[in-house]
């Protein structure tokens, strides 16, 4: 592999780690809002059914994408756990 090659290669890699701190950023923006209503609404602040029919689609769009499911469930799971914090957080400050 020539070195023109592998930092093209580099290149896209930070395009794409770019792409998913801003997606996930976004995702976050999203949830504090879904957080503060469900403070303002009394709901608890983690929904384990929309939990695992996240799991479960997540999954499955990994393996037709050729991603392995068990990285994809450990990966949402850390963002999920995240999620319910932030909402625990946004509950307590309510």
């Amino acid at each position: 592999m020539t070195d023109d090659r592998l930092e093209a290669y580099r290149r896209s890699i930070d395009n794409i780690d770019a792409a998913l701190i801003h997606i996930l950023a976004e995702r976050f923006r999203i949830t504090k809002a879904v957080g503060e209503y469900k403070a303002t609404h009394d709901l608890p602040p983690a929904d384990p059914a929309r939990e695992e029919k996240q799991i479960a689609r997540l999954r499955a769009l990994a393996t037709e994408s050729g991603l392995d499911p068990e990285f994809s469930e450990k990966f949402l799971r850390f963002v999920i756990d995240e999620v319910i914090h932030h909402h625990e957080r946004i509950r307590e400050s309510s």
